[in-house]
C-alpha cells in the first residue's frame, strides 16, 4: 500500500460480477506489481452472485448494462487508479467472456490505455441499442494492441469469427497489426476458469504466461 508509479491492470470480470476466481486473478496481477483493480461493472443492475440461472443474468443484468455505461466505468476507473498511485496513461485491462469482449471495444474508444489481453470474448453479437458496435465492427480502429485468447471449441465463439477478426487486424492502424489472436485446438468457451468444468490447465498457464509477457511488452514505462 501507498506505492506510487505503478502500471495499471483492470480486470474485466465474467456475466458473474467480481466473484471469487476474479478476485484472485486482479492478486495475481498485484502480485506482479501493477496496480490490480477488479470493478463491479453491474453494480446498478444487479448482483449476479443472488442468480443462478444465466438467462436470468443475462435478462435482469448483462443486457442492462450498456457499453457506454462500461466504458466510462473503466475510465472513472483509470482516472481513480492515476490519483491512487498509479501512472496516467500507462494502463492495461484483461476480461473474460462479457469482460473479454470489453477489452477490444476499449482498445478502439479509450487513449488511456496501453494495452489489452482478451480472453474469449464474444467478436459478433446482436446489434441492439445498449451494445451498438461489437469487436468485429471496430477491428482495424484499435488504438492500443490487444491479444486475443480463444478456444477452437468454443460453442458460442466460431473459429470463422476468429479468423474474420485476425484478417480485419491486418488491414488495420498499427496498434490493429500489432495485435494477435491465439486459438487453441480442442479447447472449449472458459478454459481459464479454474472453477467451472471448462477449465484447460495447460492452456490457461500457457495464457496466462503469454498474457503476462503481452503487458511486460506493451506497459514498458
Amino acid at each position: 500500500a501507498g506505492k506510487k508509479g505503478l502500471a495499471t491492470m483492470v480486470v474485466m470480470h465474467e456475466i458473474f460480477g467480481v466473484h471469487e476466481h476474479i478476485k484472485d486473478v486482479c492478486r495475481r496481477f498485484a502480485k506482479q506489481g501493477y496496480l490490480a483493480i477488479a470493478p463491479e461493472f453491474f453494480h446498478r443492475q444487479g448482483d449476479p452472485s443472488k442468480l443462478t440461472d444465466m438467462a436470468a443474468i443475462f435478462a435482469n443484468i448483462v443486457s442492462k448494462a450498456t457499453d457506454a455505461q462500461v466504458l466510462g466505468d473503466l475510465q472513472a476507473t483509470l482516472n481513480w487508479s492515476a490519483a491512487h498511485g498509479g501512472v496516467k496513461g500507462l494502463a492495461g485491462t484483461t476480461g473474460f467472456c462479457w469482460g473479454g469482449r470489453i477489452v477490444w471495444l476499449a482498445s478502439a474508444a479509450m487513449t488511456d490505455l496501453r494495452g489489452g489481453v482478451a480472453w474469449y470474448g464474444r467478436i459478433r453479437t446482436t446489434v441492439n441499442e445498449a451494445n451498438p458496435v461489437h469487436p468485429i465492427d471496430i477491428a482495424e480502429n484499435l488504438r492500443w494492441p490487444v491479444l486475443g485468447l480463444y478456444g477452437g471449441a468454443d460453442n458460442g465463439i466460431p473459429n470463422s469469427d476468429v479468423d474474420e477478426m485476425k484478417t480485419r487486424l491486418s488491414f488495420g492502424t498499427d496498434a490493429a497489426q500489432a495485435s494477435d489472436i491465439l486459438l487453441y485446438p480442442d479447447t472449449p468457451h472458459a478454459f481459464h476458469a479454474d472453477y467451472r468444468p471448462s477449465y484447460r490447465k495447460q492452456q490457461a498457464e500457457d495464457g496466462w504466461r503469454r498474457c503476462l509477457s503481452w503487458f511486460a511488452k506493451t506497459l514498458k514505462a
